[in-house]
C-alpha cells in the first residue's frame, strides 16, 4: 500500500458494486477516503479495505444540497459514482444522474476542488431517446460546466462478482425455458472488468496529465447479445434456445417492467429496450484502458469464478458423472 496521503477524496455512491472496488483502489493508492452514501449500513464493510481511520462512512442523500455540502467539507478530490439502472417513484434518472451530478460538481467548484472523476456510461448522449443515456449525457455537461478539468469515464457493461449483468442473465436463463433474442440479438457489447474500471478511476484522479479528458472503457472482446446469452447458458450448463423477438414486442414487455419497478426489480424496462437498439462499444476515438497502461481483463478469466453457483451440481459440476 502507498504511504497514507493527507489528501481526502469524497466518493459519492461508494457502497455499490463498482464503488467498493473504487474505494479499495483509492485506499491502495494512499488516499484518505470518505464514502458518502444514502444508507451507511451498506458501506461499513468498506472500512477494513484500508488502514485504521483511512476510510470513513457518512450519510448523504445526493438530492439534498446540505448533505452534499457536508460530504464535500474538507475534501480535496471527488469521485461521483452515483447512478441507477431503472427508475422508481423515489428516484428518477434526471434526479439521480443530471441533478445530483450538477449539485456535486457545483458544490465542489465552490470549494475550489478541481480533481474530479465522473463515472458516466458508453452511449451517454444528451440527445438520446433513452432517458438513461440522455441524463448521463446531461450529467457530463453539468460536471464539465462546473469543473472543466474533470475526468469522465464511460464504461461498457461492467462485470465481476456480484454484478448485475452476467448474474442477471444467469438468473433469467435458470428461470425461463427459452430466451428472447431481442431485435435479433445483434446488439454489440464490450464488457469491462470492474477491477479495471476501479483502477482507471484511481489512476486518473489527481493526475494532471489526464485533466479534462474522457475515457471509453471497454474490455478486450466484443460480443453480440446472442453470443452473451449462449456463453452464459453454456457456462452454467443450462443452454437455452433463442427465440427472435422484435423490438416492438420487447417494448411491450418493457412497459410491464416499468410498472413492476414500482415494487420489485424489473426484468426489462422500456428504456432498456431503447438502449438495446444501439451497440455498447467504444468508438475508438477516445482514450481507453490501454492508454492508461491497463491490460483489459477478459470475460472468460473472471466470469466462471462466480457463475458456477448456477450449475446444478455447483463448482465441481464438470466432474459430475
Amino acid at each position: 500500500m502507498s504511504q497514507l496521503s493527507s489528501r481526502l477524496v469524497t466518493v459519492f455512491g461508494g457502497s455499490g458494486f463498482v464503488g467498493k472496488q473504487v474505494v479499495r483502489a483509492l485506499a491502495q493508492k494512499g488516499w484518505r477516503v470518505r464514502v458518502a452514501v444514502r444508507k451507511p449500513t451498506y458501506a461499513y464493510d468498506l472500512k477494513p479495505l484500508g488502514t485504521v481511520g483511512q476510510i470513513q462512512v457518512v450519510r448523504c442523500d445526493v438530492r439534498k444540497e446540505a448533505d452534499v455540502q457536508a460530504a464535500l467539507s474538507g475534501a480535496s478530490a471527488v469521485v461521483n459514482l452515483v447512478g441507477i439502472l431503472y427508475q422508481t417513484p423515489g428516484a428518477s434518472f434526471d434526479a439521480v444522474h443530471r441533478a445530483a451530478s450538477k449539485a456535486i460538481a457545483e458544490g465542489a467548484a465552490k470549494l475550489g476542488i478541481s480533481d474530479f472523476v465522473q463515472m458516466s456510461a458508453l452511449g451517454a448522449d444528451p440527445k438520446s431517446s433513452s432517458k438513461y443515456a440522455s441524463t448521463k449525457g446531461k450529467a457530463e455537461e453539468a460536471v464539465r460546466a462546473a469543473i472543466p478539468a474533470a475526468v469522465i469515464v464511460r464504461p461498457s457493461v461492467i462485470f465481476g462478482p456480484q454484478d448485475g449483468f452476467f448474474t442477471g442473465l444467469a438468473e433469467q436463463i435458470k428461470t425461463f425455458p427459452v430466451m428472447p433474442s431481442i431485435g435479433g440479438g445483434k446488439t454489440k457489447f464490450q464488457p469491462v472488468y470492474v477491477g479495471d474500471v476501479a483502477r482507471a478511476i484511481a489512476d486518473t484522479l489527481g493526475n494532471p496529465a489526464f485533466a479534462g479528458q474522457t475515457f471509453e472503457l471497454g474490455g478486450p472482446e466484443t460480443f453480440t447479445f446472442n453470443e452473451l446469452i449462449k456463453y452464459v447458458g453454456e457456462e452454467i450448463q443450462s443452454p437455452r434456445a433463442l427465440v427472435w423477438m422484435p423490438f416492438a414486442a420487447a417494448s411491450l414487455i418493457g412497459l410491464v417492467g416499468d410498472i413492476s419497478s414500482l415494487l420489485i426489480k424489473p426484468l426489462l424496462t422500456s428504456d432498456q429496450v431503447l438502449l438495446l437498439q444501439k451497440d455498447n462499444v467504444a468508438s475508438g476515438k477516445l482514450p481507453g484502458l490501454r492508454e492508461l497502461g491497463i491490460v483489459p481483463t477478459a470475460v472468460e478469466s473472471v466470469v466462471p469464478s462466480y457463475l458456477w453457483r448456477f450449475r446444478k451440481n455447483g463448482q465441481f459440476a464438470e466432474y459430475a458423472g
